[in-house]
């Protein structure tokens, strides 16, 4: 086929799909569908029609730290070894507690669960998650500290057939179920920021002092609510500090702070829903899940993190 008539041939296509003509049908589940359920489907352009689901659930994905650079760092076969041990121990705590794997690319891995108990679950799942990455990943991989992040959302995701048919060893690679909405992009960011070290910097003001008997400078560093608190009551221009030589201030950079995220991370929408349902359980009552002051691209919301493990994890 020649190119012109290759690229005529896509723009038609595209047309279709995205003509008035073309319909989606959307249909609510409460359950996590699989790549063969009929009800999601190819774009079909003899019918002009296409079939998609629409679940409102959790969603967690949990990758190891610093991953790139253990690649880079560990043979081969070692590094095979690990990365299998790491995704097949991540599937088997995800089936322990009602979760679906839904995508593996590299050493994330995907979970989604089932609207009833979604909440409970996937928090049940990300404590035995990080137990396990702990207490027995970093028991049996003695060579490095094996660590993980995880991150859950909770909200409405459109599950779609996305792909081309085709025949033959290679057509496990054309087709996918891709899971569009905010709960899946969220969640994979969460992931990125878990168990990782941020470093920030703190802007506050350098306040001069000068003695005028011994023509002395003295410069100290304050943040701003500080600098705000020494200031007094005044109806003028004029600042009036506590200290009687003050002189000048200016803006100024206190250097910079790091910060451990925790290594599981969750909206407030997973937070609440799992204190709804756990009211009473120990995690709840403990506050082992704070907020936290983390920024997250496209989420406004809070943010709860917490290290937590299963007790009986530790005892193998």
């Amino acid at each position: 086929m020649a190119l012109k008539d290759f690229l005529k041939e896509i723009d038609e296509e595209v047309k279709t799909v995205n003509s008035s003509e073309f319909e989606v049908e959307i249909i609510e589940t409460n359950f996590v569908p699989s790549f063969s359920d009929p009800n999601i489907t190819y774009d079909n352009l003899d019918t002009n029609k296409k079939k998609c689901k629409r679940l409102e659930s959790c969603v967690l994905y949990v990758d190891i730290r610093g991953s790139a650079q253990i690649s880079a760092e560990r043979r081969p076969k070692t590094l095979a070894k690990m990365y299998s041990s790491f995704i097949r121990s991540m599937i088997a705590c995800a089936r322990y507690y009602g979760g679906h794997v839904r995508n593996i690319i590299g050493d994330r891995v995907m979970v989604v669960f089932d609207k009833a108990n979604c909440f409970t679950d996937a928090v049940n799942t990300a404590v035995l998650m990080n137990s396990v990455c702990k207490h027995i990943l970093n028991k049996q991989i003695k060579s490095f500290e094996f660590s993980a992040g995880i991150g859950i959302d909770y909200g409405k995701m459109l599950i779609t057939k996305s792909g081309a048919i085709r025949q033959g060893n290679e057509k496990e690679f054309y087709r996918s179920l891709v899971w569009l909405g905010k709960p899946a992009n969220v969640a994979s960011r969460l992931t990125d920021l878990a168990n990782k070290k941020e470093s920030y910097s703190v802007r506050g003001v350098r306040q001069g002092v000068h003695y005028p008997l011994t023509d002395v400078w003295s410069w100290t560093d304050v943040h701003f609510e500080v600098f705000l608190g020494r200031l007094k009551e005044t109806y003028s221009p004029k600042l009036i500090h506590e200290e009687e030589y003050f002189k000048c201030f200016y803006i100024t950079d206190m250097g910079s702070y790091y910060s451990n995220n925790s290594p599981i991370l969750m909206t407030k929408a997973v937070y609440d829903g799992y204190k709804s349902e756990n009211p009473d359980s120990e995690t709840v009552k403990n506050g082992w899940f704070s907020k936290k002051t983390i920024k997250v691209n496209d989420y406004d919301g809070d943010v709860y993190g917490g290290d937590v493990i299963k007790t009986a994890v530790e005892s193998i």
